[in-house]
């Protein structure tokens, strides 16, 4: 008996590595390094807006105003609503905890609205945080003056192209869908796992939308010594 041949373990986030599980995909691990990658995707505006940013010397700051045990938790908090909304979706919910009898499986159409609607309230929640944190390290110190203007020209450049691939992910969940449905026998177990899938793969399109974020709350300095 010949042995199937082992799929490539692709690297990278939790949320690459799904997506390409979900659409069975064999994906060879890229050949360009990460600044390969971003210098494919900086137009000629953009370069020169980044390049600024990294030489430019800011302006002193005012006198600072970041609390980042309080920044910290707020976005803990936002994480935490986010994380709810998809765990508590009533579309993603197994048949086994539904107790009222369920009717025929539904169309993948409302799945990909629901997904849809997810990702705009996380874009929009996570995009609204990253700026405050932003003004937050503005008003910290020269160097991480510089560097939320790195981050804001960073996010002008890579945020239209996230967004592109990112929109495709509900059609390649769709294709995941049919899939499913096609291969599975009279009984609906394969809508439970499905379920699950999209409910990891937005939980996993969450920690990804959160890189960012995590990076400029590590970024913050502590409070001074004495303060609580």
């Amino acid at each position: 008996m010949r042995t199937p041949p082992q799929r490539t373990l692709l690297p990278g986030p939790a949320f690459i590595r799904l997506l390409a599980r979900l659409t069975d995909v064999d994906v060879p691990p890229s050949p360009h390094s990460l600044p390969e990658r971003l210098s494919q995707w900086l137009d000629w505006n953009r370069a020169v807006a980044l390049s600024r940013a990294l030489d430019a010397s800011p302006a002193s700051p005012v006198a600072a105003t970041s609390d980042p045990q309080a920044e910290a938790a707020e976005a803990a908090r936002l994480r935490g609503a986010l994380t709810r909304a998809i765990v508590d979706m009533p579309e993603l919910a197994a048949t086994s905890d539904i107790e009222e009898p369920r009717p025929a499986p539904p169309d993948y159409a409302l799945f990909h609205k629901r997904y849809l609607a997810r990702q705009q309230a996380m874009q929009t929640a996570t995009g609204m945080l990253r700026g405050r944190l932003r003004e937050q390290l503005a008003t910290c110190s020269p160097a991480l003056a510089r560097l939320a203007e790195v981050d804001a020209v960073m996010e002008l450049t890579l945020g239209p192209r996230e967004h592109t691939l990112l929109a495709a992910v509900p059609t390649l969940l769709g294709e995941h869908f049919q899939r499913l449905r096609q291969a599975a026998p009279a009984c609906n177990a394969w809508l439970d796992l499905f379920r699950h899938d999209m409910q990891q793969l937005l939980l996993a399109e969450l920690d990804v939308r959160f890189h960012p974020i995590d990076a400029l709350l590590a970024a913050l300095p502590p409070p001074p010594t004495g303060t609580s």
